[in-house]
Order: structure tokens, then C-alpha cells, then sequence
């Protein structure tokens, strides 16, 4: 009968519509499975053929627009070795950063945060440093290791508002001839670090309290021979020693996996970017690695 034909007709067009529309659905769980779990295809990135990086324009020595900083290094060693072009979102590093950046989906890591910052998901952390007091060589500072010494007293020290060394500084008696710096600016317009350093230079303050890779490079750049001290020592007191990392989104569990086994793999090159910066590079005793 033709109805049964007709009707056999729509019965195998509807079958093959059917077969159709599940090896679509197949094809599309596939890919979403390798694109989960191969970071190449990785949608957790904003581009998987590029490594997009959170910056501050104008922040050395860890990162500026011209790649000088020792964060832009480390960023492109790891690009050449995932095989990717290198992209930067800028933004100044003061309040709003990580939302208008790696929250905002406009690039995919900031290549340096503290360890325990909850702020962002933490990668293994590359380096251990801390905060450093920096004086002039010859002045009879170089030896002080820790802000108990006495030698303090009466001197004129430079400190950047809100650090953890400001509370040392208080609990030793010192705030009578601080001279502070402030802690949050618009990098593009302001550079404490370097004042301070400039004060330190021209005999305004005795001496400077700075995290550790500022200390370093600003040392390593000045005219003026100068000695860093980690300080290692505090008996009391805010926490002055940190492990330092990347940081990603929170949802990023697979691009972090990634960027812990280049950490693994790239730690000597790493640490050679960090030490030709002057970053005061300790180990788990709280010393000084060899090569510094």
C-alpha cells in the first residue's frame, strides 16, 4: 500500500536523523572532554594559542611595556617553551587589578603573587625571598641583620606605609625619624621604591626597608655602592619571609596543573632570571643561595 511506503519512507528518514544527531552529540562531548582536559584546546583560557599575561605597565623590576622586567622574562621563557605567542593585559597594579584583569577573562596569570593569597588561585611557588634593609656601604649599617639592633635608634629610615615592617618598626621604638612612603599609587604617575632609593642616595634617610626584589634591583642599579640584608631575623612581629607563585582563576584547575610542571621543569633558568635582577633568593633556612 503507498501509505506504508510513505510511512516506511519517514520512518528511515526519522531513524537517520536520529543517528545523525547523536554522532553530533558524540562529537561535541568529545571535544568538550579534550578541550577540559588537553590545555592546548583548554577552554579555561581566554586564547589557548596564546599566553596572556596580567601586568602593570609600569612596575620594574617586575614587569613594564617594554618586557624589561624580570616577570616579562620569566613570561617568555614559559611562552617559548608551551610553543605560544606572548600577550599582555596592562592594567596599574593598585586597587582593582586582579578584577579588571584575570577576573575579566582579558588575560589568563599574574605572573608573581605571594603564596596563601586567597585573592587568586596559587600556583607552586618559583622563589622565596623577603623584606631587605638596604644601606649605603661605609656607613656602618651593612651588618645590621635585623631591626632590633640598636644601631637603629636615632636613624632615619624609609619605610612604605602599611608594609609589614612598619609594625617591627613601631614595637622597636623607631617611628620618631620614619620617613614614609606610600603603598598604594598609579604606577604610570608615581614610583615610591625609587624615591626612596633616591632619598637613601642623597643622605635623606640612613636607611630603607623594601620587599626583597625591589630592594635587590634598586641596589643593583645604583650609583652608589649599596649592601641588601634579608631580614630573617625578626623575633616578633608580622611574617616578613614569602613563597612567591602565579595566579590564576579559581575555576583554572588545569591550566595551574600546566604551569606547576613549567615551574618544575624551568626552575634553574627561573632562578638565573631572578638572581641576574638582584632578587634576594633564600632557601629554606632562611640563607642566601650560593650563587648570591
Amino acid at each position: 500500500m503507498l501509505w506504508r511506503e510513505e510511512l516506511t519512507v519517514k520512518r528511515m528518514k526519522y531513524t537517520v536523523s536520529i543517528l545523525l544527531a547523536l554522532i553530533l552529540a558524540g562529537f561535541f562531548i568529545a571535544t568538550g572532554v579534550a578541550a577540559q582536559t588537553g590545555e592546548e584546546g583548554s577552554i579555561e583560557l581566554v586564547d589557548p594559542k596564546v599566553l596572556r599575561v596580567c601586568a602593570d605597565p609600569r612596575d620594574l623590576p617586575f614587569s613594564n611595556e617594554a618586557g624589561e622586567g624580570f616577570e616579562n622574562k620569566i613570561a617568555a621563557l614559559l611562552a617559548q617553551k608551551l610553543g605560544k605567542t606572548l600577550a599582555y593585559e596592562y592594567y596599574p597594579g593598585a586597587t582593582g587589578f586582579v578584577r579588571n584583569t584575570l577576573n575579566a577573562h582579558r588575560c589568563d596569570v599574574i605572573m608573581g603573587m605571594p603564596q596563601g593569597d586567597e585573592v587568586v588561585q596559587g600556583t607552586n611557588p618559583y622563589y622565596r625571598t623577603s623584606y631587605a634593609l638596604v644601606s649605603k656601604q661605609g656607613t656602618g649599617l651593612e651588618t645590621i641583620d635585623s631591626l632590633e639592633d640598636s644601631r637603629l635608634q636615632a636613624k632615619r629610615i624609609g619605610i612604605v606605609a602599611g608594609t609589614p615592617p612598619a609594625t617591627n618598626l613601631a614595637v622597636n621604638g623607631l617611628l620618631e625619624n620614619v620617613k614614609s612612603y606610600p603603598l598604594v599609587v598609579d604606577t604610570r604617575f608615581d614610583a615610591p621604591a625609587s624615591t626612596m632609593i633616591a632619598d637613601l642616595e642623597g643622605g635623606r634617610i640612613d636607611a630603607a626597608i623594601l620587599w626583597g626584589p625591589i630592594a635587590g634591583y634598586f641596589a643593583k642599579h645604583s650609583q652608589i655602592p649599596m649592601k641588601v640584608t634579608p631580614l630573617v631575623k625578626e623575633a616578633s612581629g608580622p611574617r616578613m619571609i614569602f613563597r612567591i607563585g602565579m595566579g590564576v582563576r579559581h575555576s583554572d584547575q588545569d591550566w595551574k596543573r600546566v604551569l606547576n610542571k613549567l615551574i618544575a621543569e624551568n626552575q634553574a633558568e627561573i632562578i638565573q632570571i631572578l638572581a641576574s635582577y638582584g632578587v634576594p633568593l633564600l632557601d629554606e633556612n632562611n640563607a642566601l643561595l650560593a650563587h648570591q
